[in-house]
């Protein structure tokens, strides 16, 4: 699984960083971006938990 944050829509809310550091990050503005790897099978699940409690639905799953 591999993940895209879409800076356009992206409000800083930093949910998604919270949620699964491990897969997120913020950069010096407090906006998300996600790990350029694939995401581990251990992690699908609260990546899953990320996308959907982003409020302005700027995560989308690639595969």
């Amino acid at each position: 699984m591999r993940v895209n944050v879409d800076g356009t829509k992206c409000a800083a809310y930093a949910l998604c960083a919270e949620i699964a550091p491990q897969v997120f990050d913020l950069d010096d503005f407090g906006y998300a971006v996600a790990t350029p790897e694939d995401v581990p099978a251990a992690l699908e699940v609260v990546t899953g938990e990320a996308i959907e409690a982003c409020p302005v639905q700027a995560i989308r799953r690639l595969t």
